[in-house]
């Protein structure tokens, strides 16, 4: 919000952000390590009746999912207010997605070098819609360990898309992911020609 008064300090623009990627991928645990507010998270526990529909391979000891999202908040160098929006990963809550991203500057796609097919998803909503996005790979114990152009070319990315390492558990890490990002998606609107009207826009028949 700008102040009226031109001697008073200018507060930090709200930016929204997504942290988005496949079930069990740490979305709710980068938001909940990086958050300088309490977070809020809508998580239930998996039950047997969504046993055939929710996919757990890889990750069979988790007993919750995110069924709507989670929300955190983070200043990042006094500039940015940054809030973060973690999706569902489940696809049966995916009716969420266009609401949330709504507004959105950017997007955190993470990976689990395990189940990279879980990322495709992800991805390619973020290119259809045109919103900047970069890679963010979690590191889970027991993962293999592979280089960023290796999940690069895994995930068939366009040149220019970062992919960068982290531990979503850690505060620093996930820092230094949202910093990634923001730098990232300013560089691509900074890159686009503004919008041309030749006259006015009539609706279709």
């Amino acid at each position: 919000m700008v102040s009226a008064r031109s001697d008073e300090p200018v507060g930090p623009m709200a930016l929204k952000i997504l942290i988005a990627g496949g079930f069990g991928v740490g979305k709710t645990t980068m938001v909940g390590a990086v958050s300088e507010i309490q977070p809020l998270r809508t998580e239930e526990k998996l039950t047997e009746a969504g046993a055939e529909v929710d996919r757990t391979d890889g990750v069979e000891r988790k007993t919750t999912t995110t069924v709507a999202m989670d929300f955190g908040k983070i200043t990042l160098r006094d500039r940015f207010a940054l809030y973060l929006f973690g999706t569902p990963g489940q696809d049966r809550f995916w009716f969420f997605w266009d609401d949330i991203a709504q507004g959105a500057l950017g997007a955190v796609v993470l990976a689990d070098t395990r189940r990279l097919r879980d990322c495709f998803a992800a991805v390619d909503y973020f290119e259809r819609r045109e919103i900047p996005f970069i890679v963010a790979v979690n590191h889970f114990d027991g993962s293999r360990y592979y280089d960023v152009n290796t999940v690069a070319t895994a995930l068939d990315l366009d040149p220019g898309i970062p992919v960068i390492l982290c531990d979503a558990r850690e505060k620093e890490s996930a820092k230094d992911v949202l910093i990634s990002l923001v730098e990232h998606a300013g560089s691509v609107y900074a890159g686009r020609e503004p919008a041309r009207h030749t006259g006015p826009v009539r609706p279709r028949a």
